[in-house]
């Protein structure tokens, strides 16, 4: 990769996204007291021998290791600097082979296919050789680790580095090059002040009042940003008060130092609200520097009842709103953002991890989980007795052929009202045993299965049929009937990988009442409908979101989607022409934000003339638009998306078959665009005035290899940031960069980003 320009201190703003509340700078790393430490680390990398040099950075957790790397590795001038980079997580427990396929897929940009019986430790010592390289490995807990990753870092006089971060002391001796280990050291009181007041009041100051109490609170924390910044989470929520202040830092201070960490944390889980506990406590299942994807995170605490209003139409809202109640805590961390500034994946640090894994073995792998059953149960005082199914766990539930009471670890009589919460990723299982099924046949109570990194037997409607709690279903199997699961009238989110045909009918989808969330990945799908069942089926009022991977739609009823009033999102590959509108009242989906279109290649001439009477629903925020013409009807209707933040259009073509590829928007404005993706667009030409694209922050192009330049009215938009270039010619990284310097010399900042990559 190699970056041309750089911004200055400034960040897209978020703005007002959409109906759907965003999860979105709510959490932005203050990275405090660390510029000095960069400087260290930058020089080590840059400087000294031409041979190949691993430095170290060591320190106890929540120093802020990995947060000094990713500020090092992602500088500007180190990034020009290296030929090559990438980055990986080891952690305690890792797979060799794993490591190396997601190095090598960085060093190569992905463009290289790896198979199976592929010797990808050759592999990647044969990329790397001859390029200066930077790997960093990330929290290496042993020296087997190098030793094993190393022996594919070539040796060569190119001035390559590997950076490593560790908390053990011994492991740096043994990795020790020529540069000596770096030890990151404590804030001082200043720093810890400095950050512990932008976190809190997020960049405003400190009122008068609470200057002396903040202090307080700041030195007591002992230099370890990781406690100021748990604790700047619990006092952000107490009331600005000196005396409540001061109580914290009380607190604080009859902390021991080796413990302190742990306790904070303690501390931070003592003042969440209830629900909040067992939706934090859940993440700690999850492997450690797992990046979970939050969309699915939510439905899973949605399917255990975690979340208070569950019984509402506001379940989604309720969900997201407790995601953001743990990230201004910073309980969790966000590890990755969408292109519209939402919150994609998070993750825990590795101490909150190691802190919810204790708590759940202390409770026996029990947790009260409140509300327990919101339905019924919303002011009872009963507890809902709840099991996490970890990896030994599985095997004693095996060995004891599911007799409760014979399990040493559960030291209770009354297991019947016992509810199994199956560990999200079922790796133990699914290496162990041959069919997971056998396992779960008996776990009347389970109510989230997660089942699709291995293929399912045929069995597996028998399997599940008393799994009659299920709300969550996610599903690997070559056949699928909506017949088969029926039954599950409690079911929110449905999950299907299938490699055969599916055909599903619109009456059996309707009984299940409460699905809120389908998703259909299969070879094609075809909805089976007739004007009685169009007559008699009723709305699926609770739809929330709704995506399939092929889906032919020549048989489908055109008033379907009127069943779902309330979708939000909706993704469909088309497979063939429709020959209808999929929206023939755009005001029946006032609250569809996404939408997703992919319209197969195969059949791209003959889609000219359809979007005469395309009409999207109003209220769209995010449009994806693959395999489509961009005639001039197509760009006004999406035009008049008055509130459309986020277009993405893939493989399109201006004009139809017009021989030279002009994209005129000159006399087109699309008001509330914040980011625009053109990948393996067809375009020659793009003419664009200064109103086109009045509050555009982000463009993206990737891989059109026609398209000379980027309109030279771009450098009118006051909100541009950042423009991003992949596998185009080099004139358009000149009209990029001429764009920046014309906004560097109009406004004397250099506020525009330009990143090219190759």
């Amino acid at each position: 990769m190699e970056v041309v320009g750089t911004c200055g201190k400034g960040t897209l703003s978020s703005g007002e996204t959409s109906n759907k509340p965003s999860i979105t700078s709510i959490y932005d790393d203050v990275v405090v007291g660390l510029e000095k430490d960069a400087e260290i680390i930058m020089m080590k990398l840059i400087r000294g021998t031409k041979e190949r040099d691993v430095i170290t950075i060591y320190g106890m957790p929540g120093l802020g290791k990995t947060t000094l790397a990713i500020k090092v590795y992602n500088n500007p001038y180190i990034v020009n600097y290296f030929d090559v980079k990438a980055w990986c997580a080891v952690s305690q427990a890792y797979n060799r082979r794993t490591l190396l396929v997601e190095i090598f897929k960085q060093a190569t940009n992905n463009k290289i296919k790896i198979k199976e019986d592929d010797d990808v430790a050759d592999m990647l010592r044969k990329v790397l050789i001859g390029n200066r390289y930077l790997i960093v490995l990330d929290d290496i807990w042993d020296v087997k680790a190098w030793e094993d990753l190393g022996i594919c870092f070539p040796e060569c006089e190119c001035g390559s580095r590997v950076m490593v971060t560790t908390r053990i002391e011994e492991v740096t001796k043994h990795l020790q090059h020529h540069s000596d280990p770096y030890s990151l050291s404590f804030l001082t009181s200043e720093e810890s002040w400095e950050l512990l007041e932008k976190k809190v009041f997020r960049g405003e100051s400190c009122p008068p009042d609470l200057l002396e109490a903040g202090l307080q609170v700041a030195l007591h924390c002992k230099g370890l940003p990781l406690v100021v910044v748990l604790i700047a989470g619990i006092i952000a929520k107490t009331e600005r008060e000196a005396s409540l202040w001061l109580e914290v830092a009380n607190d604080l201070s009859s902390l021991a130092l080796g413990e302190q960490s742990m306790k904070v944390i303690q501390s931070s889980y003592d003042h969440l609200e209830d629900h909040l506990k067992p939706c934090l406590l859940y993440m700690g299942l999850f492997p450690e520097d797992h990046k979970i994807p939050v969309d699915h995170l939510l439905k899973l605490w949605m399917a255990e009842e975690f979340v208070l209003n569950a019984g509402t139409e506001n379940m989604e809202e309720a969900c997201r709103v407790c995601m953001s109640d743990l990230l201004n805590r910073s309980l969790i961390m966000v590890s990755g953002m969408r292109f519209y500034r939402d919150v994609q994946y998070c993750s825990l640090h590795d101490v909150v991890r190691e802190f919810c894994l204790r708590k759940l073995t202390e409770d026996k792998y029990m947790q009260v989980a409140v509300p327990f059953n919101p339905y019924k149960h919303l002011h009872s005082t009963e507890s809902r007795l709840c099991i996490y199914i970890h990896d030994d766990l599985v095997k004693q539930l095996d060995h004891s052929d599911y007799q409760l009471d014979k399990i040493p670890m559960l030291d209770f009589k009354e297991t019947n009202s016992l509810e199994f919460i199956v560990h999200p990723k079922l790796n133990t299982w699914n290496n162990q045993y041959s069919n997971p099924l056998d396992l779960l046949v008996k776990l009347r109570f389970v109510r989230a299965l997660h089942l699709m990194d291995v293929e399912l037997p045929d069995s597996w409607a028998t399997a599940i049929q008393s799994l009659t709690e299920l709300r969550y279903l996610a599903l690997c199997v070559k056949q699928f009937e909506l017949k088969w699961i029926s039954h599950l009238y409690n079911l929110q989110t449905l999950q299907v990988k299938s490699s055969e045909k599916l055909r599903l009918r619109a009456a059996t989808l309707s009984e299940m009442t409460k699905l809120r969330h389908v998703k259909i990945d299969c070879f094609f799908m075809v909805w089976e409908n007739n004007e009685q069942e169009s007559s008699s089926t009723g709305m699926l009022e609770k739809m929330k979101s709704f995506g399939t991977c092929d889906i032919r739609l020549d048989n489908m009823n055109a008033r379907f989607w009127w069943r779902f009033p309330n979708l939000e999102e909706l993704g469909l590959s088309v497979k063939d022409v429709p020959e209808f509108p999929l929206f023939p009242i755009a005001e029946v989906h006032s609250h569809l934000y996404f939408l997703s279109l992919e319209f197969s290649l195969m059949e791209l001439f003959n889609l000219v003339g359809w979007e005469r009477y395309f009409v999207f629903p109003s209220n769209l925020r995010h449009l994806d638009l693959a395999g489509c013409f961009l005639t001039e009807e197509m760009v006004l209707n999406i035009a008049r998306l008055k509130k459309l933040e986020s277009l993405k259009l893939l493989v399109g073509f201006p004009f139809g078959r017009s021989e030279s590829y002009c994209w005129d928007v000159t006399n087109v404005e699309f008001p509330a665009l914040k980011y625009l993706g053109l990948f393996f667009v067809q375009i020659e030409e793009w003419k664009a005035s200064e109103a086109s694209f009045p509050v555009l922050e982000k463009l993206v192009i990737s891989g059109c290899s026609d398209f000379k330049e980027i309109p030279p009215s771009f450098a009118d938009i006051p909100t541009l940031r950042r423009i991003e270039l992949t596998n185009c010619i080099d004139s358009l990284g000149v009209s990029a960069m001429n764009i920046r310097r014309e906004i560097e010399e109009n406004t004397g900042c250099d506020s525009l980003q330009v990143v090219i990559e190759k």
